[in-house]
């Protein structure tokens, strides 16, 4: 969806369809120049948004949801839970809890990446992580920072994701695709953004001895695509994401999710060989649903194209 406006008022009732109910203050009414591009997805909303004059949010909490505001120019200014977080592109991010009102002001030329996750959804996900029962909120400081490698990996998967949602045909149209990269950004998020959780999420936990790691691979071997995100594996160990990933590397050599690509790549070449569908029909099958990084994967396992492996089966 691609909307752009002059007219404050209808700018404004289309954020609140999208949103969350609000009072919208804009400086200049008639030299507004607002531009919306929202992506289509299941469950998260995902869009890039634009004012082109300085803008004051005032809004109740959302209740059902959390929501990421990443600038791509510009600066804003978040004021939530008593506090005043100021955010620049390229530099900071903001977080918006469901439990606070908050005051959200850009300035003029400030263009946002907004994204609002489902507020059971990110929770459960997160207990599950952390591997408690009972999920509650998330606890989230309403800035973080950009230019870590976390911050940088998050803000990477966000353009990711709104180029390929956004594609015809793109990861909007595989269902699993589309949900296995919601869940990297929530795992990412959860990651980054200072919470309750991270220290648990980021620092070895659970005993990981070697008899665990090989259940693992045993398991991964057996149905690899029954894997689709870290979440499973770490609810498989009973370890920490941290403990798992460390765990991997030491005992296996590649991470966890790198190890399950690999298996599932064996899975495509074997099938291939043969004969049992064509290229695009197997590597979905196994859960490759892009085809540049798919062949790029593939080359650099087995040293040739899928096609050429392909082609080959066909001469015997």
């Amino acid at each position: 969806m691609n909307m752009r406006t002059t007219d404050p008022d209808l700018a404004h009732s289309e954020l609140i369809k999208i949103f969350v109910e609000h009072d919208l203050k804009v400086s200049h009414d008639d030299r507004l120049d607002f531009a919306l591009d929202l992506v289509p997805s299941e469950s998260i909303v995902l869009g890039r948004i634009g004012f082109g004059v300085e803008i004051c949010f005032e809004a109740p909490p959302m209740e059902s949801a959390y929501q990421v505001n990443i600038p791509l120019r510009g600066t804003c200014v978040l004021a939530q839970r008593g506090r005043r977080s100021t955010a620049a592109a390229g530099r900071e991010g903001i977080v918006m809890d469901p439990v606070t009102s908050v005051s959200y002001r850009w300035d003029e030329s400030s263009t946002q990446l907004a994204i609002k996750l489902p507020r059971g959804r990110l929770e459960a996900h997160a207990a599950r992580l952390a591997g408690i029962s009972r999920p509650g909120t998330i606890e989230f400081e309403p800035s973080f920072d950009l230019t870590t490698a976390g911050g940088q990996a998050v803000l990477a998967t966000v353009n990711f994701a709104f180029v390929e949602l956004a594609r015809p045909g793109g990861l909007e149209a595989i269902p699993s695709a589309r949900d296995g990269l919601e869940s990297l950004l929530m795992t990412q998020l959860l990651s980054v953004v200072p919470n309750q959780y991270t220290p648990l999420l980021n620092q070895p936990g659970g005993t990981a001895t070697d008899r665990t790691v090989r259940d693992l691979v045993e398991r991964i071997k057996r149905d690899p695509a029954a894997v689709r995100e870290t979440a499973d594996l770490v609810a498989m160990s009973g370890l920490s994401p941290r403990a798992l990933q460390l765990a991997f590397r030491e005992q296996v050599g590649v991470s966890p999710i790198t190890f399950v690509r690999e298996v599932r790549l064996d899975r495509v070449h074997q099938d291939l060989l043969n004969g049992r569908g064509s290229v695009s029909e197997v590597a979905a099958t196994w859960g490759f649903h892009h085809p540049g990084h798919f062949a790029r994967h593939y080359r650099t396992r087995f040293g040739v194209s899928p096609s050429e492996t392909l082609r080959a089966a066909g001469t015997h």
